[in-house]
């Protein structure tokens, strides 16, 4: 919070009675706010941006450092409008490092990863790691914990009850991921939620796949402002009409830019205006060899977008809708001094940094060090349970039984898990996985030490052939969840990840192939971005000696426990069909 000595500095600054600290010459501005590009110079502050004229040379002293821009765009910093910054498995010191550089200074997130896991309370050494880094993170409070519906098991349940407290703070910007089943079925503490929200004027941020029509309707009755899931551009268009801000997703796995950008290139109405972008999920991988939110707009512009547009779309566009473009999305006096210098609007290739008034890179090389905290206990000792059996992982039922038809969780896409019934062999009261079926068995088990829960399925679609994978890292309540065809090497997968804390690891022939530890509160690693990425390929490498096909095994297993997929899930409390908002028996029935 600026206190008001500083605030007079600040206005001091503005009238050139300080000195500026940077100043940024001979550049062309990008200016978002009046879609123009003019020769402008930049004097910064501190952390703010004091004049953007023509001539800034009042602002300068001796001390001032020059950056010459001659050449050069002068862009605002870009904003991720969505992102589970978790689910990259870099902690936020490592996370910063792999994004800033591609000219990301601002992501909006709910950190409900790290919530599912250490609470609310845990969040002030999140926060305080946030504070020391060259990147904002807007932060809106999830609608309520777990989002899966029915209710699985996590380490903190967040409330309408917090809502009542946290939504008056300076520190909270929103309702997080509000999914609309919530609002479908009146759901007590999401209501509470949004109506704290908007007793403060914060927007609700939504979460409606395949939303139209009436569905859509009485979502944005809940008070919805903003959504970042749509599978069509249809759905993306009537969304937009319906006064929703829509938010273009590009995530590591579900790439849904050349859809839902058609609602912009094939259409007459000013859409783009109220449309922002998000990565949602990434991996260290991707970003150091694809880029950030910079390729996002490079995405647009090649399907058509006119660069202005998509630098509106990347910047100044989501600071509106998230009601923070205050402090960023455009430069401008007053503003947060986030400024990046690119080679061209077309091309835009990010080429220097300047984040809360700090250079961070120039040609592409850091200027500052990026270096983790020292991490406390309670957010490195998160996995709570006893070392399992391949018995633990045996779905059994009656002794007699010879065969059993089951109702799959067959996966077509990361997104999208249908029903497919398999008829499976049962040995002495156990149903048996099937190779030549492409059927595996599925568990999920809660880790906090809360119940003990596990529950068990089977799952379709993955080709597994042989051991098994595990993962702790698995949003949005972060469980143990373990897949194979191996009883044996199901339980040294889980028994691996619950010794060392958490990670993901494959298991061949009762061999740990490859593991990758993930200390911080099971689910993040300090690891650099370059080690994450290559232990990535090496997980996905050893993966496919199981056989799986997919394109990233441990990423879909991930997701298995999230229920707003349509339509199936796995969660720790059962096997659960998402368009019935219930839990199904997987086995359908018995031959002896």
């Amino acid at each position: 919070m600026t206190t008001l000595a500083e605030l007079g500095n600040y206005i001091d600054a503005g009238a050139a009675k300080i000195a500026a600290d940077i100043v940024i010459e001979n550049g062309t501005l990008v200016n978002v706010d009046t879609a123009e590009y003019y020769k402008a110079n930049v004097a910064i502050y501190h952390d703010r941006i004091v004049a953007v004229d023509a001539d800034v040379s009042d602002y300068l002293n001796e001390d001032t450092k020059h950056i010459d821009a001659t050449g050069k765009y002068i862009v605002p910093g870009l904003i991720d409008g969505h992102i589970h910054v978790e689910c990259s498995k870099l902690s936020l010191t490592r996370f910063a490092q792999a994004v800033v550089p591609h000219g990301t200074t601002s992501i909006v997130s709910g950190l409900d990863e790290y919530i599912s896991v250490v609470g609310l309370d845990g969040l002030t050494e999140v926060f305080d790691e946030l504070a020391k880094l060259p990147m904002k993170v807007f932060w809106g409070l999830p609608y309520k914990t777990p989002y899966t519906i029915p209710e699985s098991t996590v380490a903190y349940n967040v409330t309408g009850a917090d809502h009542d407290k946290y939504q008056a703070l300076e520190q909270t910007y929103g309702v997080w991921e509000t999914v609309r089943e919530a609002i479908q079925t009146k759901d007590e503490d999401t209501l509470r939620a949004i109506l704290a929200a908007q007793k403060y004027h914060k927007p609700i941020f939504g979460c409606s796949p395949m939303a139209t029509s009436k569905d859509l309707n009485q979502f944005l009755m809940g008070g919805v402002h903003i959504d970042h899931e749509s599978y069509s551009h249809e759905e993306f268009l009537e969304k937009a009409r319906k006064g929703l801000h829509v938010v273009i997703r590009e995530s590591s796995v579900t790439k849904f830019l050349a859809e839902n950008i058609k609602a912009i290139t094939e259409n007459t109405a000013n859409v783009a205006r109220h449309t922002s972008f998000c990565t949602d999920d990434v991996n260290a991988h991707d970003i150091l060899t694809h880029g950030h939110l910079d390729h996002m707009v490079k995405l647009a512009i090649q399907a058509g977008v006119s660069p202005m547009t998509a630098i509106q779309m990347a910047t100044i566009n989501g600071a509106e809708a998230y009601h923070v473009d205050d402090q960023i999305g455009s430069v401008a006096p007053g503003k947060q001094a986030d400024i990046l210098l690119v080679d061209d609007p077309t091309s835009f290739n990010v080429e220097t940094v300047i984040s809360k008034g700090e250079i961070v890179t120039v040609a592409d090389e850091e200027q500052i060090a990026f270096m983790p905290p020292k991490r406390r206990a309670n957010i490195l000792d998160t996995v709570h349970h006893h070392n399992l059996t391949a018995d633990d992982f045996a779905y059994r039922v009656a002794d007699d039984a010879k065969q059993a038809v089951v109702q799959t969780i067959n996966s077509v896409g990361p997104f999208v898990r249908k029903r497919l019934d398999v008829t499976l062999p049962v040995i002495e009261g156990v149903v048996q996985p099937s190779v030549a079926d492409d059927v595996a068995l599925a568990s999920v088990i809660e880790r906090y030490g809360v119940n003990g829960n596990h529950a068990r399925g089977f799952i379709s679609g993955w080709s597994i052939k042989r051991g098994a994978i595990a993962t702790t890292m698995a949003p949005d309540d972060n469980n143990l969840v373990v897949a194979g065809v191996n009883p044996q090497d199901m339980a040294l997968a889980a028994n691996t990840l619950i010794a060392c804390g958490g990670g993901q690891v494959v298991v061949v022939d009762g061999q740990v192939i490859s593991l990758l530890e993930l200390p911080i509160a099971g689910i993040n690693t300090d690891m650099t971005p370059n080690e994450l990425a290559q232990k990535e390929l090496d997980l996905k490498e050893a993966a496919r000696q199981l056989g799986s096909q997919l394109p990233d095994p441990l990423f879909y297993l991930s997701f298995l426990p999230i229920t707003s997929i349509p339509d199936l899930a796995l969660t720790d409390g059962g096997n659960v069909d998402y368009p019935n908002l219930k839990y199904f028996d997987p086995i359908l029935s018995l031959e002896k």
